[in-house]
């Protein structure tokens, strides 16, 4: 026998007030440094758009490339070629 599971999701900004209101999008905001995520009734969700401007889509944070060992050894060398020419030149 299989049985289905129905999981429903409410209206946080409801919720406070206690109010069952069903969820069917979700609100992003900046708190405290980090991306958070609250369910939200159409509604609600409205109301917040026309407030607030839209956070960038910060699902997947930018990397800070690295740099190779190649690329840190040619521009260590290009520094040392550098001061030895002005020591040269004095």
């Amino acid at each position: 026998m299989v049985t289905e599971v129905f999981t429903r999701k409410y209206c946080d900004l409801h919720a406070v007030r206690g109010e069952k209101v069903e969820a069917t999008e979700a609100i992003q905001f900046a708190w405290e440094g980090a991306v958070r995520e609250v369910d939200a009734c159409e509604e609600c969700k409205k109301e917040h758009d026309t407030r607030y401007e839209p956070l960038v889509d910060s699902s997947r944070p930018v990397k800070k490339r690295r740099a190779t060992k190649k690329a840190q050894q040619d521009s260590a060398s290009a520094e040392g070629a550098e001061t030895a020419e002005a020591g040269a030149e004095s």
